[in-house]
């Protein structure tokens, strides 16, 4: 039987798979090999690279003008500035595939017989000229991960290839394409003191290629595989959600499939339709398993180059302004953010998994719990629960945001820790990052009816963050309540909040904490007046 595959390369007989040389343009790759030009493929991880380039690999084979060859160097990043072990683990790497894709044991030996002689940094250029000469055909080589490796271990592949340029293809491959998930302007490559790009140790780059995300299209086509082969339907009115959170990143789709048909045990039997309900709790599932995808997607937040960014995002700060363009393309090659129509996170998912990631340890740690705040209706009492946020920022949020590598962004991490904590379990929030208006926007939302879930009454509520550092409070909170209430009105949330974060040095907590009602008109479209809505306003 058939499943979503989340780790390593599809295989036809074992996963649900697109066509992968549908995926690339694969007329426009030919094109390139035939002009014999080296190239960069590159893609955000478990986007499907390898299985493409697998792909590709096996096409060019049968189609028998080219003698094509896949190979993963990552083993060599353990050797980092270790040139002699680098290289020993490339040119290994090298005969091993030699041995699996092409079952050309000669050829294996011939790469390794370079071990044997003086020179580490000309084995890889000697046993791909070695090759070059003896092949009946042109090679093709895919080299995958090579932004894995470090310092002068990368410095000296490159050099190598470089050097061998000038001999293709009689006395090396006719095109050599470096894939990973960067592209080579992207490395940063530190040698002796100084910094070396790739574009520089590289510079016969013809292009750079990108492995795109799946299409709306090809998202339902991917989980209709699942239905044809079971039987299993999928409700329609999941394939909205799933775009909405995943905008096609392949590792998401995969995932949600697979926490829907086999993770959720109850759903393994296939005569059981699979809803919307069960949707959203995989979804939730998926953010809180913290699974291996996504902890290393978090793990690049430590990068100061994604930190600066990412952090920006977050307060609703312009980021095109303020971050130079080979950044800002950076962290959109890591997969953390999209540039169209505007730059911002990637998805809704990555939106949830950021800043719960960042926020982790303090939810683990918050006494607060469920029953203080639900009234005997089931709504939630967010005047109360707003107040008790205000005591908790006032007594913690000192020594929580000093410990934040995200300083900057600290308070409004701190408040989404804190309502993460409360809604657990029963309801949701979701964020908007308003970028270029220096806000935060959370929608909460309560299911007021435990047995119909989102089915039934829902308590919308919906809250915005702001940072005070200087001007006028009361210009701040005009802008603010007017956000607030356009925010209110496109959520269709019965209730709203303002809250407004203090940050100017030297203010007592009896000046910061404060909170009032405001009532602002509602005059939509700029037609007549459609009513008023009252905006509970919080100083923390």
């Amino acid at each position: 039987m058939k499943t979503f595959n989340t780790a390593g390369p599809s295989k036809p007989d074992l996963h649900y798979m697109l066509d992968p040389l549908a995926r690339i343009d694969l007329a426009e790759l030919e094109s390139l090999i035939d002009a014999q030009r080296y190239f960069v493929l590159h893609a955000p991880r478990q986007t499907g690279k390898t299985t493409a380039l697998l792909a590709l690999m096996h096409h060019l084979n049968v189609q028998g003008r080219y003698r094509a060859l896949y190979c993963n160097i990552e083993a060599a990043q353990a050797a980092r500035g270790n040139v002699s072990e680098g290289m020993a683990a490339i040119v290994n790497a090298l005969a091993s595939a030699a041995s699996v894709y092409w079952r050309d044991e000669a050829a294996a030996q011939t790469a390794r017989a370079r071990l044997h002689e003086a020179g580490a940094t000309d084995w890889v250029r000697a046993t791909l000229e070695a090759w070059s000469r003896h092949s009946h055909r042109p090679i093709v080589l895919f080299l995958d991960e090579v932004d894995a490796l470090v310092g002068d271990t990368l410095i000296s592949l490159l050099r190598q290839i470089r050097a061998g340029y000038a001999q293709r293809p009689e006395a090396f491959p006719q095109t050599v394409v470096l894939c990973g998930v960067r592209d080579v302007r992207d490395y940063r490559i530190h040698s002796g003191g100084e910094i070396i790009t790739g574009g520089s140790a590289f510079n016969i780059k013809a292009v750079s290629l990108r492995l795109s995300n799946f299409s709306r299209a090809e998202c339902e086509q991917l989980w209709q595989q699942h239905e044809a082969e079971t039987g299993q339907r999928f409700d329609p009115a999941i394939y909205p959600e799933l775009w909405a959170d995943t905008e096609g990143q392949p590792w998401l789709v995969n995932a949600l499939g697979h926490e829907l048909t086999w993770n959720m045990r109850e759903l393994r039997d296939r005569s059981q339709p699979i809803t919307l309900t069960h949707y959203w709790q995989a979804r939730e599932n998926l953010i809180q398993s913290r699974a291996t995808h996504l902890d290393q997607l978090t793990d690049k937040l430590r990068e100061a180059r994604v930190a600066r960014i990412v952090y920006a995002l977050l307060q609703g700060e312009p980021v095109q302004e303020r971050f130079p363009t080979d950044d800002v393309q950076y962290v959109e090659d890591l997969g953390l953010i999209a540039s169209r129509p505007q730059i911002r996170i990637a998805n809704r998912i990555y939106r949830e998994v950021i800043p719960r990631e960042l926020t982790w340890t303090i939810q683990t740690v918050l006494p607060y719990e469920q029953p203080w705040y639900v009234r005997p209706d089931r709504r939630l009492d967010m005047p109360k629960l707003l107040a008790g946020f205000q005591q908790f920022f006032r007594e913690h949020s000192e020594a929580w945001i000093e410990g934040f590598d995200y300083k900057e962004a600290g308070p409004q991490l701190l408040m989404q820790a804190f309502l993460q904590r409360i809604v657990n379990g029963g309801g949701r929030i979701q964020r908007e990052y308003g970028l270029g208006r220096r806000r935060t926007d959370l929608l909460i939302e309560w299911p007021l009816d435990e047995q119909q879930g989102f089915f039934g009454p829902v308590q919308r509520v919906v809250i915005e963050l702001k940072l005070y550092r200087k001007g006028s409070l009361d210009a701040l909170i005009a802008e603010g309540l007017t956000q607030t209430a356009d925010y209110a009105d496109k959520a269709g949330a019965d209730e709203a909040h303002l809250v407004i974060f203090d940050r100017r040095p030297g203010i007592a907590w009896e000046d910061k904490i404060w909170q009032r009602s405001e009532t602002v008109s509602r005059t939509p479209d700029g037609g007549s007046d459609a009513g008023a809505r009252t905006i509970g306003v919080w100083g923390c």
